[in-house]
């Protein structure tokens, strides 16, 4: 999946960020294991025999072997992961669009669950957790010495049933216990309104519903206001952390004419997989401005950076999460799952965005309300431990401040795009110039 952080798990997207799947089979062993491996292999062995039979209380089995594979896995990257059945079937749940729990983004940070983000409208951003809070119990039970997937297992439970987290937030004086009941999450992809004379569109995540949510919503729009009144759209990608490769093409399409929309490149030098649009744009060429921010990753960063390469939109906000890297689920015995990074991914001018980001055409900071004034509110692949060091990234790294007012009224960058559209205020990077396209048409 194409994810920052991201992995949906129990009703909480877990990692920072997007997730981008792409099932597939088993690939071939690439090369034959040496009489080295074999050898550490025993060591392995004899290891795991002598835990079993010598540690002072009789350990789980299978559950020394789950951690022995997630250890492997998580000194790849921090993507890379082992999924047993439970987690690979919530998965394949939650890729749909639909899950049970609690609607929050998490990942771990010193021992902690740290929140990423609640989505909206779901009972965690009802009940006041936000972005950046470490949950350091789970009715009373301490998260440390958790595993992410184990902390997200406390975090489930059946429907209308309360669960009460306790919250490190800083600026806090003292830990905040919070209590939330749990429902089933019904994450709308899309969210469209019309702002005046100006199409809003919304991505919240790439599940299965979201081209065809998309659809929709521009069909809407335009059957509110009439084609010669309509200024333009904005497509409104900031805290979104990705989600499925498919959709995230098919999105890039709804507004491309033609071209490469995004190339995967693997291990192996001729592993390159190219995916092009196909001519139609269902906005019929009118102006677009894309808004991005720090919590923009992955499936995010693809549509990004596809109609910036193209010059079909013009980006505004700040710098993107900068996860440019794709995982391959593949299918196991007994119904789990590995998830594997197995390429990067690179915008249609042959960049790499990974530890990168996409920098904005148009720079514009969202200013913080008080209570998050000197919080840390950014969000980057390269802060990430063990990430994969990308081809152009610097010491600036990528991601930026990850944070959208509730507001209308408020936001700040969304208003700079509106009166772009409207042509109250002008830019040089408005409207994109198509001959200074950096790809070939």
């Amino acid at each position: 999946m194409i994810r920052k952080l991201s992995l949906l798990i129990a009703g909480a997207l877990m990692g920072a960020s997007a997730m981008s799947i792409i099932y597939g089979p088993p690939a071939s062993s690439a090369n034959a294991a040496g009489a080295q491996t074999y050898r550490q292999l025993a060591i392995f062995g004899d290891i795991f025999e002598r835990v079993r039979a010598q540690y002072v209380t009789p350990p789980d089995d299978k559950d020394l072997i789950e951690n022995a594979i997630t250890g492997m896995l998580t000194s790849l990257d921090p993507h890379s992961s082992y999924l047993n059945p439970e987690a690979a079937q919530d998965m394949r749940v939650q890729t749909k669009g639909e899950f049970g729990g609690l609607g929050i983004e998490v990942t771990m940070e010193n021992e902690l669950v740290k929140v990423i983000a609640p989505i909206d409208d779901t009972p965690a951003s009802k009940a006041g957790v936000l972005a950046g809070d470490l949950i350091s119990k789970i009715d009373g039970d301490e998260v440390r010495g958790l595993s992410l997937n184990e902390a997200v297992d406390k975090m489930r439970g059946l429907v209308n049933t309360p669960i009460e987290l306790t919250v490190i937030r800083e600026g806090a004086d003292k830990p905040i216990e919070i209590t939330i009941v749990r429902d089933i999450i019904k994450v709308r992809a899309v969210r469209h309104r019309v702002e005046g004379d100006v199409g809003y569109l919304r991505i919240i995540s790439f599940t299965e519903k979201t081209y065809d949510d998309l659809q929709t919503a521009i069909k809407k729009i335009k059957a509110e206001v009439p084609d010669d009144k309509l200024k333009g759209y904005v497509l409104d990608l900031r805290l979104n952390p990705g989600g499925l490769l498919d959709q995230a093409i098919s999105v890039s399409d709804t507004f491309l004419e033609r071209g490469e929309i995004v190339s995967t490149r693997g291990r192996d030098s001729k592993d390159i997989i190219r995916y092009d649009s196909r001519a139609g744009d269902s906005i019929d060429g009118k102006p677009l401005i894309v808004l991005m921010n720090g919590g923009s990753a992955s499936a995010s960063e693809i549509v990004a950076g596809a109609l910036q390469d193209h010059r079909r939109a013009t980006i505004m906000g700040t710098r993107s999460f900068g996860k440019g890297s794709v995982q391959t689920i593949i299918p196991l015995s007994q119904n789990g799952a590995l998830r594997l990074t197995t390429a990067l991914y690179f915008t249609p001018a042959g960049t790499s965005i990974q530890g990168t980001g996409i920098k904005p055409d148009i720079k514009i900071e969202q200013p913080l309300p008080d209570e998050l004034k000197g919080r840390d509110v950014s969000r980057g692949e390269s802060d990430l431990r063990g990430h994969i060091k990308g081809e152009k990234e610097d010491d600036e790294g990528s991601g930026s401040a990850a944070y959208v007012p509730p507001e209308p009224k408020d936001d700040v960058q969304l208003g700079y795009a509106l009166e772009l559209l409207r042509g109250e205020k002008k830019d040089a990077a408005f409207p994109p110039d198509p001959d200074k396209a950096v790809l070939a048409q």
